[in-house]
């Protein structure tokens, strides 16, 4: 039993953090109620883990921890696909500041050896 409740103290507070809003979340309603019901899922999962084998059974695949692991695996592979894409965001915004950058110390320097020419 109190394992059933390290969990469930586990998931709401996990679920909370990641609601949190960051100030750069877009579908910010969306990402909270998905997160929310995600919450429920869980906690009903550990109060009654009959329940994920009835759902499981119900779609047909054996047991709720091959339901659970199946769900898990698709949620990675979709995290994993949406890490790669911000990554590949942030790199191209890297590479556009950085060339920015360049041209505006190439300007600046340009600026300085013409004021030491006229001098």
């Amino acid at each position: 039993m109190w394992i059933q409740f390290l969990l469930i103290v586990a998931v709401v507070v996990l679920g909370g953090v990641v609601m949190r809003r960051t100030g750069a979340d877009s579908h910010l309603a969306i990402r909270r109620l998905l997160m929310m019901l995600f919450v429920i899922a869980a906690v009903l999962s550990i109060l009654f883990p009959q329940w994920l084998t009835w759902v499981a059974t119900l779609i047909g695949v054996g047991r709720g921890t091959d339901l659970l692991l199946y769900a898990l695996v698709v949620m990675f592979l979709a995290f994993v696909y949406t890490q790669f894409r911000r990554n590949a965001q942030l790199e191209r915004r890297l590479t556009l500041l950085s060339r920015r950058i360049a041209l505006m110390d190439a300007e600046a320097h340009a600026t300085d050896d013409e004021t030491e020419i006229r001098s």
